[in-house]
């Protein structure tokens, strides 16, 4: 998320009520969280484990509990809660915007050939390009926006929050989310289907990329062009899919994973690293599949090998 206007360093301080390292005129022009930051924004870590890969990020403010060397070029605000500062900020500069109109938000830029079906609900500052259309019960939340051609499916829900919480002693807190999602053109959306928002940034569907029901899409995903999705995947949060990628029914994915262009996985796979691009993956968790259909076969010999021995 950018802010409306450029805040400094020490701007950030006395806001939160913090110290700060560095140069007080150092510029801050948004927050991200750290899977999608670019030069210019502020990203938080709050323990000793992942210091270092904030400070070597692209981030060129790092939120954080503890004075540590600041690199050149960055500036440090240190807080003894940076999880709980850098929802402040989030909710500063984008504070909650509650709907009081039951169909259509605020600011709406809807193509008058799109379609929205009665008992549709769209949030505030949506847009929805040409041809568009938006099937009953289906829920497009705030900021998203959708190109032309697309389809959304019934009680679809497009933007909602993103999963993303830290566990304290009375429970887990909710990290607040301010980004979107962008569908772009000619995008098909199944049924009861959830795509959940960037907690800072976009959730993205690339062009032509068609989804089937009943499927999880979660933050900050980046799903490329003309993907293929079957009913019940679950994707986590932040993950990279490139273009021509196939996923069967009930794939599950794990967050932070990076996928290859034109890769197949088989049904009922479950993704827990890095796939390489143009192979075809399955199992749990999923190795090349003439692989593992070679193990398979193995393990089913293994009755009659220790009879035999």
């Amino acid at each position: 998320m950018k802010f409306p206007q450029d805040q400094t360093l020490s701007q950030l301080a006395d806001f939160l009520g913090c110290t700060y390292v560095g140069d007080p005129n150092h510029i801050v022009s948004g927050i991200n969280e750290i899977h999608r930051v670019v030069p210019g924004d502020l990203v938080f870590v709050d323990h000793p484990k992942y210091y270092q890969k904030a400070l070597d990020s692209a981030a060129t403010t790092v939120l954080i509990d503890q004075e540590v060397d600041c690199p050149e070029g960055k500036g440090l605000l240190v807080t003894k809660t940076p999880f709980d500062d850098f929802n402040k900020i989030t909710r500063h500069f984008k504070p909650f915007k509650p709907q009081t109109n039951s169909i259509t938000g605020e600011n709406p830029e809807i193509d008058e050939s799109a379609i929205i079906y009665p008992n549709a609900f769209i949030g505030n500052n949506v847009k929805i390009g040409k041809n568009v259309v938006v099937h009953a019960g289906a829920v497009i939340m705030d900021d998203t926006i959708i190109d032309d051609d697309c389809i959304i499916g019934p009680n679809t829900v497009i933007g909602h929050y993103a999963f993303y919480y830290k566990k304290k002693p009375t429970g887990f807190e909710r990290l607040y989310s301010c980004g979107r999602v962008h569908l772009h053109k000619n995008v098909e959306i199944g049924a009861l289907c959830t795509i959940d928002a960037g907690v800072t940034a976009t959730t993205v569907i690339g062009e032509g990329t068609k989804i089937d029901n009943q499927v999880q899409i979660g933050h900050d995903t980046t799903i490329g062009k003309n993907c293929l999705f079957a009913a019940n995947v679950g994707v986590a949060g932040c993950v990279q899919i490139g273009d021509n990628v196939t996923l069967w029914g009930q794939v599950g994915c794990a967050s932070d994973i990076t996928i290859g262009d034109g890769v197949t996985v088989y049904a009922q796979s479950g993704i827990s690293k890095d796939l390489d691009a143009g192979k075809t993956y399955f199992g749990s968790p999923c190795a090349e599949a003439k692989a593992k259909f070679r193990e398979m076969a193995a393990i089913r010999r293994l009755p009659e090998i220790i009879e035999k021995l």
